[in-house]
């Protein structure tokens, strides 16, 4: 009896079309750093238009992307953040989708920025005030945390002066305390686990002398504009938030929504400057918050829509693609192995969602290569499919 089925770790072969591999996504969920982004040009136009503001001017703006599912918000967003991540004057956070409301919105987007970074900022924040209260002269986190572990300062010196300094600049004591307790050993996981909003205990609390529970989305909206404006202080341009499936506040309960969206409307009311929040959220739920949530939906101002891919967008897309895998010595450039007719049968059947063009091309790809297609055509395309 032979074995029902063979397990190989076996490449396929793709040399036939001078790809060293296949570059489709099998599973095509967008990448945390894409490569490859296209998308329609009067979107890259808003979104451009939309960050470029905020870094040039300082002043908030925000912006809504929408498209149905699968016509690439996701990808959208995260190819933004991942151009956004390499500069050093912003900090910039994602939240896969809101939750249950405005609290789990600030958890996400602090556990994005990560217990690291924000203990980098914790120690250039003590790095400034070490320049004003010692002869030190410490340069960035890395050159506080060094001199602190050489015992050139001493953190008895400085943290008083700069809990009352983050005090004064964050209207919020609690905060600054959990901020500065990031640089010690003995209690920065507590402070973390309290900047998380994932709750410790009074006696953890006690102990770094915070008096408050980071527990409702009140404190969250506080912890956030708090944040930023440590910030402002540093010299930072400010934050860039991107909300993934906002479409998901739709199942919360009536007065649950209302709550998340009178929330991110207080933050926005509250941050006039360094706050660039980015949603992408499905057509009919923005509809539904610009018609009856009036004082949110005028916050955002913008929407800039996505649609199904037309034949030049698959065309660049799936070039793009194979440009990734393409034997450099190779002649074959453009779409090929595909053919014209293939990629028009293609985004017929997708209806140019973007998500089923890339699960579709992959697939074919594959297929043709075992079969040793020399070229895929749309008769080879609907066979397939």
């Amino acid at each position: 009896m032979s074995d029902a089925f063979t397990i190989t770790d076996e490449q396929q072969d793709y040399s036939q079309y001078d790809l060293n591999a296949n570059p489709f996504p099998y599973s095509p969920v967008p990448a945390e750093d894409p490569e490859i982004y296209c998308g329609q040009q009067h979107v890259s136009d808003k979104i451009s238009s939309t960050v470029s503001s905020m870094l040039s001017t300082g002043k908030s703006k925000h912006l809504v992307v929408t498209g149905k599912y699968g016509n690439g918000k996701s990808h959208t967003l995260k190819y933004t953040r991942s151009l956004l991540r390499g500069r050093d004057d912003v900090v910039v956070g994602y939240v896969a989708q809101p939750g249950e409301g405005f609290l789990d919105i600030y958890h996400e987007f602090v556990y994005d920025l990560g217990f690291n970074r924000l203990q980098e900022l914790a120690y250039e924040f003590l790095a400034s005030v070490a320049r004003d209260v010692t002869d030190t002269n410490p340069i960035g986190a890395s050159g506080m945390e060094s001199l602190i572990d050489e015992g050139d300062v001493l953190l008895s010196e400085i943290v008083p002066e700069a809990i009352r300094r983050l005090s004064d600049v964050t209207k919020f004591a609690d905060f600054a305390r959990a901020i500065i307790h990031m640089v010690y050993e003995d209690t920065n996981l507590y402070a973390w686990q309290w900047l998380t909003a994932e709750g410790i205990r009074y006696e953890q609390r006690k102990e770094m002398e915070i008096h408050s529970a980071l527990d409702d989305d009140t404190m969250g909206v506080r912890a956030f504009t708090a944040l930023k404006n440590m910030l402002l202080e540093l010299g930072y341009t400010g934050i860039f938030v991107f909300v993934d499936e906002f479409e998901s506040i739709a199942r919360l309960s009536p007065k649950d929504e209302q709550a998340t969206l009178n929330s991110i409307r207080h933050l926005m009311d509250q941050n006039s400057s360094g706050l660039c929040m980015l949603f992408g959220c499905a057509p009919e739920v923005w509809q539904d918050v610009m018609s009856e949530y009036h004082a949110f939906s005028e916050r955002i101002g913008e929407e800039v829509a996505l649609k199904p891919l037309t034949s030049e967008n698959l065309y660049e897309l799936v070039r793009d693609y194979l440009d990734q895998e393409r034997v450099s010595s190779a002649d074959n450039e453009g779409i090929e192995p595909f053919s014209e007719e293939a990629l028009d049968l293609i985004l017929q059947t997708s209806q140019g969602n973007i998500r089923q063009v890339l699960s579709m091309c992959s697939r074919i790809l594959d297929d043709a290569a075992e079969s040793k297609e020399n070229k895929i055509t749309a008769a080879w395309v609907e066979e397939t499919v």
